[in-house]
């Protein structure tokens, strides 16, 4: 795994403490995270039922759209238009967009680098889908994020609260109502990460 620039899982358990830091590693791997992380603090307390976890994220991109991802090409007498991918990763929110919009039948595949779109005006639609989001990797980001929480997540903490504001994420969980309290220690957490961490 990539370094990241803070990493702190505090257990009063040392035991339960290497354990979760390894299951952390282990999702954060696995989903692909670790790029968007800069800093993480996980907080563990048996006493009180208590997961606390703070994310402070790096730049997740921006938007991106279908000249982001790939070249066009107007055939206005084959009332075609052919797109030729260059970012692999994007083609299921692509095809997923075109389907929406022009439905399956009109769309087809002759490769994995070529998407074709039949269509009565080609150069309208040419031009609607130079500037189409493809995908929000912001969005993206969060459903991981999520994700990667609940994985990370004792069994049985099944109340839970997240925050995700510009790049910071925030999450507790327990198995008992949750406490205001416990949600502000956690925004503690990720303004002490904001500062660099533990010293």
């Amino acid at each position: 795994m990539d370094p990241l620039e803070v990493f702190d899982v505090e257990s009063a358990i040392a035991p339960e403490q290497e354990f979760y830091r390894k299951i952390i590693e282990d999702n954060l791997s696995s989903l692909k995270l670790v790029p968007a992380i800069g800093r993480i603090k996980v907080v563990l307390r048996p006493e009180d039922s208590l997961f606390q976890m703070a994310i402070l994220l790096r730049d997740v991109g921006t938007r991106v759209t279908t000249t982001d991802i790939a070249d066009m090409e107007v055939k206005p007498i084959a009332s075609q238009i052919i797109i030729s991918i260059k970012k692999e990763q994007y083609i299921p929110e692509l095809l997923g967009k075109l389907w929406e919009r022009y439905g399956k039948a009109n769309i087809s595949q002759p490769d994995r680098w070529t998407v074709t779109i039949s269509t009565d005006n080609p150069r309208a639609e040419a031009a609607f889908l130079k500037d189409m989001m493809v995908a929000d990797p912001r969005h993206r980001l969060h459903e991981n994020l999520v994700d990667f929480a609940i994985r990370v997540t004792p069994e049985g903490f099944r109340v839970r609260y997240h925050l995700y504001k510009g790049n910071q994420f925030i999450f507790v969980a327990s198995e008992e109502a949750l406490k205001h309290e416990w949600i502000e220690e956690a925004g503690a957490m990720l303004e002490e990460l904001t500062k660099g961490g533990k010293k």
